[in-house]
């Protein structure tokens, strides 16, 4: 699967790509052949795509806040019109402490850019796909969505929905050629955790998985048009028990790992 050849003139678009999980995705892509579009909302996305021009693939960035409608369609124009073969919908963003402890505004933006603007690149692309009847997408969900995330409650309700939504639109779509991907990674080793105000916290402070290994694995899942992954067998195993726990103790158990101060506990 890695050959060059395999997806030589194929389009990508790849979000959330200036670090983490997300440049890893554009990796696989750049090395297996796409051209991309790589977007996020801080200045690093260009030094990414300098990065990723050297795998000889065309690569153009866009620094944009895909939390809004008018980011989400500048992010569109971007694409001039060229048939996207592949949507890597993974921006996000998370939010430590209590939710009443949050500034709401914080929160809403977790919401816009994890829920909403996810939803109408979703919506855009995946119509052009449709109507074309081809297309891949992976959509970046997590374990998260399987547990009530207390002291992460918003983050942990959007994934619940991202994971739900993903499934539903793969139905929606079977009778087609466009195959839905839902990659669930668990903690990552990536700056997530800094920004959402988490490195007091035991999961903040726990190991975590490669986001090289995690990205190969969802990228790989993707081109097979498999349904679900969930990365690492330790989060299968989470996965699984969290199926058949009620959810006020699968809370409890989220509380003590998000709890800020709980690192020191």
């Amino acid at each position: 699967m890695s050959s060059h050849s395999t997806n030589k003139g194929s389009f990508a678009i790849v979000t959330g790509a200036s670090s983490g999980i997300g440049l890893e995705l554009a990796r696989c892509c750049a090395a297996s052949g796409f051209d991309l579009l790589i977007a996020a909302d801080e200045p690093e996305i260009e030094a990414a795509a300098q990065e990723l021009r050297n795998a000889g693939v065309q690569v153009s960035a866009l620094e944009v806040d895909l939390s809004t409608m008018e980011g989400v369609d500048r992010l569109y124009a971007a694409a001039g019109g060229r048939p996207v073969d592949a949507l890597l919908a993974n921006a996000g963003r998370g939010l430590g402490h209590a939710f009443l402890d949050e500034d709401f505004m914080q929160a809403r933006r977790v919401l816009d850019t994890n829920v909403t603007g996810t939803l109408y690149l979703l919506h855009k692309v995946g119509g052009e796909m449709r109507a074309r009847n081809r297309g891949r997408i992976l959509i970046t969900g997590s374990i998260a969505g399987f547990t009530p995330g207390s002291f992460q409650a918003v983050y942990n309700g959007t994934k619940a929905f991202i994971d739900s939504f993903s499934f539903a639109l793969r139905n929606e779509l079977k009778e087609s050629a466009v195959t839905v991907t839902c990659l669930m990674p668990g903690p990552t080793d990536t700056e997530f955790f800094e920004r959402a105000d988490m490195l007091d916290t035991k999961v903040g402070q726990g190991r975590k998985a490669d986001p090289a290994k995690v990205a190969k694995i969802g990228f790989e899942a993707m081109l097979d048009g498999d349904g679900d992954v969930v990365a690492g067998w330790k989060n299968k195993l989470q996965a699984a028990v969290a199926n058949i726990t009620p959810s006020s103790i699968l809370a409890e158990q989220h509380r003590k790992m998000a709890e800020p101060g709980s690192a020191k506990s």
